[in-house]
C-alpha cells in the first residue's frame, strides 16, 4: 500500500467509541492499537492518515439498538430521538474533550491538536496526526453560549450545528431513503445566532447533517466558506442526508468544501449498509462532484468508527487502497495531493484566517 501522499480527513467518531468503552486507560488503547473500530495511531501511520475532524458526538438514550436493520429494503424512514439537553450533554463532551487531551499528551509528539492551519500543515510534513476539535450537533451549547466559550479556549474549532436529531438550533435530516434533504423548518432563531457568533470567532460551521432549510439559512448568514465536512452527492445516492447539485453549487460559489462520506448507505445507489461495496462507487460521487464544484473544493470525510465502510478500505489502515482507485481513475498526483488534503487546508485558512 502507498501511504505517501497523507490524508486529511473530514470526520471520525473515535472519542465516542473510546468513550464507550468506559475504561481508565483508553488513551493507551488508542496510541498502541487495538483489532477494535476502526481508527488508532499504529494503524492511522500504516494508513497515512495525517489527521482530521475529531467528533465530540452525544448518543441519545433513545436511540434505536437495530439501526442497520431498520436501513434496510427499497425505502426506510427512521425515527428521530429526541432532543438532548445542554445539561445532558456537557458531562460526555468534557470527557471526550479529556480523552482527546490525554491522547495528545501522552503521544510522545506524534499526535497534536490543532488550533490554526498552519498546525496542521507542520504535523502533515512531520507525520504527526493533527486533530482538529470538532462538535458533531451542538447539543452541548448553551443558550448563552458559555460552554462554548470554553470549548473554544481548550481547541474547538468546528461545529456541526445539528446531528440527525433537532436541538435547541436546527434540525437535522432523518435517516430516510430515498428522501431529498428537504425535511423540515430551519434554523431556530438561537441557531442563527450561533451561526453569527462562530463566524465573529471563526469557528466553521459544518453543514452535515443539517436539513435543506437549515443549510440555505446558513447560507444567506454565514460570510465564512460553506463546509459539509462528510456527506455525498445526492444525484447519485438520493439519501436525505446528501447534497442536491443546487446545494454543491452553492458551496462552489463560497469556496467551500465537501467532505466524501465513506459510509456505503450514503454511498450507494440504493442506500443499503453492505460493506460488499467497491470503491467505484465512492468515485462515481467524486466524478459527479467535480462536474458540480470543481477540483477544489473536494475532499474525504471518513466517517470512521461511525459508520460501515467499503471492506476495501475496512479501517483507515485501508486508505492505500483509495490511494490506488484513485490512481487507477487516472489523477495525476497533484489532484491526489488536493483531494488528500490541500484542498482542506486551504479552505480551514480561508474560514479560521490563518
Amino acid at each position: 500500500m502507498d501511504s505517501t501522499i497523507p490524508i486529511f480527513d473530514g470526520h471520525n467518531d473515535v472519542l465516542l467509541r473510546l468513550l464507550d468503552k468506559h475504561s481508565p486507560a483508553v488513551e493507551q488503547l488508542f496510541l498502541t492499537g487495538e483489532n477494535e473500530g476502526q481508527l488508532d495511531l499504529p494503524r492511522a501511520l500504516k494508513g497515512g492518515f495525517g489527521g482530521g475532524m475529531f467528533a465530540i458526538f452525544i448518543s441519545s438514550e433513545d436511540g434505536p439498538d437495530d439501526l442497520d436493520e431498520l436501513m434496510r429494503g427499497e425505502s426506510y424512514d427512521v425515527a428521530l430521538p429526541r432532543m438532548i439537553t445542554a445539561e445532558k450533554a456537557l458531562p460526555a463532551t468534557l470527557a471526550m474533550t479529556a480523552i482527546l487531551l490525554r491522547i495528545e499528551r501522552q503521544s510522545g509528539g506524534r499526535f497534536k491538536i490543532c488550533r490554526n492551519a498552519k498546525e496542521i500543515r507542520t504535523c502533515l510534513a512531520s507525520s504527526v496526526v493533527g486533530a482538529v476539535m470538532h462538535m458533531e450537533g451542538a447539543e452541548p451549547i448553551d443558550a448563552d453560549f458559555n460552554s462554548l466559550e470554553a470549548l473554544y479556549e481548550v481547541g474547538l474549532r468546528s461545529i456541526g450545528l445539528v446531528w440527525s436529531r433537532p436541538n435547541i438550533f436546527g434540525h437535522g435530516v432523518p435517516f430516510r431513503f430515498p428522501s431529498t434533504p428537504d425535511t423540515g423548518p430551519g434554523l431556530t432563531a438561537l441557531g442563527k445566532d450561533l451561526v453569527k457568533v462562530c463566524n465573529e470567532r471563526r469557528i466553521m460551521v459544518d453543514l452535515s447533517h443539517l436539513n435543506e432549510q437549515g443549510f440555505w439559512d446558513v447560507a444567506r448568514l454565514s460570510n465564512a466558506p460553506l463546509i459539509a465536512t462528510h456527506s455525498n452527492a445526492h444525484a447519485i445516492c438520493p439519501h436525505a442526508r446528501n447534497l442536491t447539485d443546487a446545494q454543491l453549487a452553492a458551496i462552489r460559489d463560497s469556496g467551500g468544501m465537501i467532505g466524501i462520506n465513506f459510509a456505503t448507505c450514503f454511498l450507494r445507489p440504493d442506500g443499503q449498509i453492505d460493506t460488499d461495496t467497491g470503491l467505484d462507487v465512492l468515485i462515481r460521487h467524486l466524478d459527479h462532484l467535480i462536474q458540480q464544484v470543481g477540483v477544489d473544493c473536494i475532499g474525504f470525510g471518513s466517517d470512521f468508527d461511525g459508520a460501515k465502510v467499503p471492506e476495501a478500505i475496512r479501517d483507515v489502515s485501508g486508505l492505500g487502497n483509495l490511494r490506488e482507485a484513485l490512481r487507477a481513475r487516472g489523477f495525476s498526483e497533484a489532484l491526489m495531493r488536493q483531494f488528500c488534503y490541500e484542498n482542506w487546508i486551504k479552505v480551514l485558512e480561508r474560514t479560521w484566517g490563518s
